[in-house]
């Protein structure tokens, strides 16, 4: 499980990214996540500064930025850390769509 904060948790298993949530797309991402129901705001009030994104499509909002759940997630856990310049995680095995 990571802790995303706030005695929040996700099933690691599940976690395909882990990305900043200020970008437009991720904005829209969540936009969809919550007319869906499957939006879960961990962020206990506190500003959103990251998204992490599940194979079961639920998104999860935390207070915390990607670039430290993806530096917990490594070093707790010694999973291979894909990183972008942006600072957001990737499931290994997970495959980018491309545009």
């Amino acid at each position: 499980m990571l802790s995303i904060g706030y005695n929040y948790q996700v099933p690691i298993e599940d976690i395909v990214a882990i990305v900043s949530s200020d970008s437009a797309p991720i904005k829209r991402l969540v936009h969809h996540a919550k007319d869906h129901g499957h939006l879960r705001d961990c962020t206990n009030g506190k500003k959103t500064r990251s998204a992490v994104i599940t194979r079961t499509e639920d998104v999860y909002l935390s207070a915390f930025t990607a670039d430290s759940l993806a530096n917990r997630m490594e070093s707790s856990f010694s999973m291979a850390k894909i990183v972008n310049a942006d600072a957001n995680w990737i499931h290994p095995t997970h495959k980018l769509k491309r545009s």
